[in-house]
């Protein structure tokens, strides 16, 4: 078999302790990343390509960087195995991204994958009957090699021909990371992320949030799952979905992603928040929307200015201030 090997790199510490224990054999490695708009780890808010681009440069490989698009998204609503807690469908999501990743091993000639997939780590994921299952729907059976917990396990086809010295690989199991930040010593690794994870799938808040989304809307595409990570979420009507911002850099990002159809409301005469209506933007709609605007600037009810995608704008007043609207919040 090919001596290469193709590393899936998170930018995390796990995938980059294994990554780096293949390395020390010798192994040509090439990393892959793939982004994902559901990443919420990094040092500085950067983002984890981001992060896994430095930590290739760290670590002096070649990074591949793929997006998990409208493809995965299709997934994330409705996976083969279920979600977690959340709507993570973590199963789904390993095989999705080994199902790429042996796409890529046919492109540059490469014979098995590393990971940093531990033992027992992840309730949902990385329990055995898991990882059998993620090697068999991904059509990777006996090359995915799992540096730090490979002692569990048969040994792989990259092991049993000396391409890689099982010896030298690890026993890790469990939650615990101490092995892992000794390794981090040793190797005087700095740049790595997200020791405990950072999937915004697996938080209930933003999980309501996509959900939402998903019953919904039929045509969603990558900015309205974007946009689940501005501001306060309403739904008004259930063809009518309202967010504001919670600051002005949120108020900036909302008005840079208005796009037709969407409807743009500003306050007038009062500091508050931008508000971005999807969906049917009725006179009923607009008004429960200026209220909303006019409670979170803390002032009386002032009017908002509603701005079209023709270029029209018009002014709207709030007639009535009631707390109704509560009970739309997502």
């Amino acid at each position: 078999m090919n001596s290469k090997a193709i590393s899936l790199l998170s930018g995390g510490l796990d995938s980059t302790l294994a990554t780096r224990l293949i390395m020390e054999q010798g192994v040509e490695v090439v990393a892959l990343h793939f982004t994902s708009l559901f990443c919420n780890c990094s040092k500085g808010g950067n983002g984890c390509g981001i992060q896994a681009v430095r930590t290739a440069g760290e670590l002096g490989l070649e990074v591949m960087v793929r997006v998990k698009g409208m493809d995965y998204l299709e997934i994330v609503k409705a996976p083969k195995h279920g979600y977690g807690r959340g709507l993570n469908p973590c199963l789904d999501c390993r095989i999705f991204m080994l199902k790429e990743a042996k796409k890529t091993m046919d492109e540059i000639g490469a014979g098995f994958v590393i990971t940093g997939e531990v033992l027992g780590q992840r309730p949902m994921s990385q329990h055995r009957a898991a990882l059998r299952c993620i090697e068999k729907e991904s059509g990777l059976k006996d090359l995915i090699l799992r540096p730090l917990s490979a002692k569990h396990f048969e040994p792989t086809l990259p092991e049993r021909e000396g391409i890689v010295d099982r010896e030298k690989l690890l026993d890790i199991t469990g939650r615990s990371r101490k092995t892992q930040y000794e390794l981090v010593d040793t190797f005087h690794l700095k740049e790595f992320s997200c020791p405990g994870g950072g999937c915004l799938l697996t938080e209930p808040l933003f999980a309501k949030k996509l959900k939402d989304l998903f019953d919904h809307s039929r045509d969603f595409t990558v900015k309205d799952v974007a946009l689940l990570k501005i501001g306060r979420h309403f739904r008004l009507s259930p063809d009518t979905k309202l967010i504001i911002g919670r600051n002005k850099e949120e108020n900036d990002r909302l008005s840079a992603l208005w796009l037709a159809p969407q409807t743009l409301l500003a306050p007038q005469g009062f500091k508050g928040p931008l508000g971005l209506l999807s969906g049917v933007a009725s006179d009923m709609h607009i008004g429960i929307a200026a209220n909303i605007i006019s409670h979170y600037g803390k002032n009386d009810i002032y009017p908002v200015t509603v701005e079209s995608n023709d270029g029209t704008k018009r002014l709207h007043r709030a007639e009535w201030k009631a707390m109704i609207w509560e009970s739309l919040r997502i």
